[in-house]
């Protein structure tokens, strides 16, 4: 997780010195939106966007930060995947997309992640804000936090729906940063629920809002949303030959426009750009010496196959050069920073990406710590 948020803080824009790799970046196309982003996951590398921090209402999207804290209660044994909770007659009540629920029943929260997820149930979201946080209003304070702790800078909730409040705002690119921590830190939860096509309960079977789903085989998520305010928005996520691409488009004047313009997006992304992929996932960079420690050395890498977009033909010129940290000092957390790994496209820099630390080095006993403070001071 420190990894993805160092990688999706930065989102490093390409840097194209060289007048023929310029020549030759993709004309993004121009989408019926007021705001839009498509991000390469493997490297967390912005390839367009128009707008990305303006201010927008989220409406359903919201529903992606509800999922993220279930699924961290869920890892956390807060609750179970097959514990009933009690439906309030709060969230009974609660308008907008329902799951049809019903007072003072109990639902399983499998049920309540597919009513959330599928259906975009309100009623859904606010049975596990309750169960989760006591009550919609904590869980909302819960949500804040986990925003700046993800790096989301300019987003504010102030309920578990997406309902309309002056107060419940985002950006496309805080969007962008929270459905690509979904699908990195919760990989099992994303890739059952959110392909779900439809879903029943109570009787009543819902579709999946996400029409991307029903036309594109590579589509396997995210999240549609919609009020008068903010229009019809699409969180969509697209996994071809082993490569992941994200887009977030947001504000189109239809259900069936948010589904054409994000596709329009992410084949653009697919065509344009070529992914080379640097270094697998958990493969050492290197391996550096760390001082005062358990163990003299520690590994280096990426903790998600690291790679790269680059425009069609610049594949094979594609170079990279690792630069760490001085002094490694014990102890050494998993994920912590220890180097960058500067690239290079035709031999013009392209971006640097953070390297981290694939293990844990404990502080070494005290003859450790007097033997390499002598070896540092002659150093």
């Amino acid at each position: 997780m420190p990894l993805f948020r160092n990688i999706l803080v930065l989102a490093l824009s390409l840097v194209c010195a060289g007048s023929a790799l310029a020549q030759q970046q993709p004309v993004p196309p121009a989408l019926a939106a007021k705001s839009w982003l498509l991000l390469e996951m493997g490297s967390g590398q912005m390839l367009t966007a128009e707008k990305p921090d303006e201010r927008l209402e989220p409406a359903s999207l919201t529903k992606l930060m509800t999922a993220y804290l279930t699924f961290s209660a869920i890892h956390k044994k807060t609750i179970a995947l097959t514990q009933p909770l009690p439906v309030s007659e709060k969230a009974w009540r609660t308008g907008g997309s329902k799951m049809f629920v019903r007072v003072d029943t109990q639902v399983p929260v499998e049920d309540l992640i597919k009513g959330m997820i599928v259906q975009s149930g309100n009623d859904a979201c606010v049975t596990l804000a309750e169960a989760i946080a006591g009550s919609e209003d904590n869980f909302a304070q819960m949500m804040n936090r986990e925003a700046q702790r993800l790096g989301m800078k300019s987003s504010s909730f102030r309920n578990s729906t997406g309902l309309p409040d002056p107060e419940h705002y985002t950006t496309a690119r805080d969007l962008s940063i929270l459905a690509g921590a979904l699908i990195r830190d919760f990989p099992e939860e994303y890739k059952k629920y959110y392909s779900m096509k439809e879903f029943t309960y109570n009787g009543i079977t819902q579709p999946n809002r996400n029409r991307l789903l029903f036309i594109d085989p590579s589509v396997d998520g995210v999240k549609t949303g919609h009020t008068d305010a903010a229009g019809y928005c699409l969180i969509s996520s697209a996994l071809r030959d082993k490569r992941r691409l994200l887009s977030v488009v947001l504000g189109t004047a239809s259900d069936s426009a948010r589904a054409t313009e994000s596709l329009k997006l992410l084949n653009w992304g697919f065509l344009s750009y070529d992914a080379v992929t640097l270094f697998a996932k958990e493969q050492p960079v290197a391996a550096l010496r760390v001082w005062k420690g358990q163990q003299s050395q520690v590994k280096a890498g990426f903790t998600n196959d690291m790679a790269i977009a680059v425009p069609k033909g610049y594949a094979e010129s594609v170079k990279s050069e690792f630069v760490a940290e001085p002094r490694l000092i014990a102890p050494i957390e998993l994920g912590q920073k220890l180097g960058t790994l500067k690239v290079s496209v035709d031999g013009k820099p392209y971006g640097e990406y953070p390297v981290v630390a694939l293990e844990k080095i404990e502080i070494g006993n005290i003859f450790i710590r007097i033997l390499d403070s002598i070896r540092l001071w002659f150093n």
